[in-house]
C-alpha cells in the first residue's frame, strides 16, 4: 500500500505558504505522494497551481491531483499547465481528474452542466495526443495544428468517480482510478468492476487504485465542521462523510488495512485540520 498525504488546499483561511512546509514535511517523514483537492466554486487554492509550487519546494515526493473538474478547464489549458507542472517536477506528476458533482463549479466558467461527461470524454483524447506533441486544435493558428506544449515526461492519469462510464474510461485511458470520500465501503464494488473490466480488455499490470481516509488527529471539532461545509450540497451525505473520518490512533491505523483489503494499492489521507503538526502525527502512526 503506497501512502500519501493531501496538502490543505481547500481548508478555508489556510496560508499557502503553509503548502509548501506541509509538503516538506511530507516528503521528510517518506509519505510517496502529496495531493490536492480541485473546487472552482469554493474558497480554495488552486490544484494544479499549488503542485508548481511543490515541485520547486521538494525533490523526490510525488505529486497529485485527486481530482481536478477536467472540463472546467479550456483543453489547450489543462494540456499546457499539467504538462508544464509534470516537465519542473522531473516527472512527478500524476493527474487525477474527474467531472465532479457540483453545478455551482460550473457556473463561474460558463460551462454546462449537464454535458460535462461527453466534454471530458472529448479532453482525455485531446490530453493525450497533446502530450505526445502531435498537433491538435487549439485556437487560431493560421489554419494550421500544432503541438500546444513542449516535451512532456509521461503523466499518468487516475479518473474519479463511481459509475459505469467512470469505469469506462479509467480502462480506456488512465492507469487507475481515484475514489472520492465515503470510505472502503463505497469503494470497493467500483474496484472490482475495474479490475475486471482491466482484465476483459488485456490491460497489463494492475491498475492504480487510490482510496482517500479524511483524518485529524487533533481539533476534531473544526474538521468536522469543514467537512460538513465542503459537502453541504450532498445534503445529509455530508453527515456521513464527516462521521466517517478517522480521528484516533486505531481507527487511522485500521483504515488503512480496511482499504487494503477492498482491493486498493493505494491511500490518501486528506487532512481536515491545517496544522503542519499533523504530518508528523499521522506519519507516526502509519509509515
Amino acid at each position: 500500500m503506497r501512502i500519501g498525504i493531501g496538502i490543505p488546499n481547500t481548508i478555508p483561511g489556510t496560508d499557502a505558504r503553509l503548502l509548501l512546509d506541509w509538503a516538506r514535511r511530507a516528503e521528510a517523514r517518506g509519505f510517496a505522494f502529496v495531493s490536492t483537492i480541485g473546487r472552482v466554486a469554493y474558497p480554495s487554492w488552486d490544484s494544479l497551481t499549488a503542485l508548481a509550487g511543490v515541485a520547486g519546494a521538494t525533490t523526490e515526493i510525488g505529486l497529485l491531483t485527486n481530482a481536478v473538474l477536467g472540463p472546467t478547464y479550456p483543453d489547450a489549458v489543462l494540456a499546457k499547465v499539467a504538462g508544464t507542472v509534470a516537465a519542473l517536477s522531473g516527472g512527478r506528476l500524476t493527474l487525477g481528474l474527474g467531472v465532479g458533482a457540483r453545478e455551482s463549479d460550473y457556473l463561474p466558467v460558463g460551462l454546462d452542466f449537464a454535458s460535462r461527461g461527453a466534454a471530458f470524454d472529448r479532453q482525455l483524447g485531446y490530453l493525450h495526443r497533446a502530450w505526445q506533441g502531435a498537433p491538435v486544435e487549439a485556437g487560431d493558428f493560421d489554419g494550421e495544428q500544432r503541438p500546444v506544449v513542449g516535451d512532456v515526461p509521461g503523466i499518468p492519469l487516475l479518473i474519479g468517480g463511481h459509475s459505469k462510464r467512470a469505469v469506462r474510461r479509467t480502462v480506456e485511458h488512465a492507469a487507475g482510478w481515484t475514489g472520492a470520500g465515503g470510505g472502503p465501503a463505497r469503494a470497493e464494488p467500483t474496484v472490482k468492476e475495474i479490475r475486471a473490466a482491466w482484465s476483459a480488455a488485456g490491460r497489463l499490470g494492475e491498475p492504480r487504485l487510490l482510496g482517500l481516509a479524511y483524518f485529524s488527529t487533533s481539533a476534531a471539532d473544526r474538521g468536522d465542521d469543514y467537512l460538513r461545509s465542503y459537502y453541504a450540497y450532498a445534503g445529509p451525505h455530508a453527515t456521513t462523510i464527516a462521521e466517517g473520518a478517522v480521528r484516533t490512533p486505531d481507527r487511522i491505523r485500521a483504515i488503512v488495512r480496511e482499504f487494503e483489503s477492498a482491493g486498493l494499492n493505494e491511500l490518501t489521507f486528506t487532512p481536515t485540520v491545517a496544522e503542519v503538526e499533523e504530518v508528523d502525527r499521522l506519519a507516526d502512526l502509519v509509515l
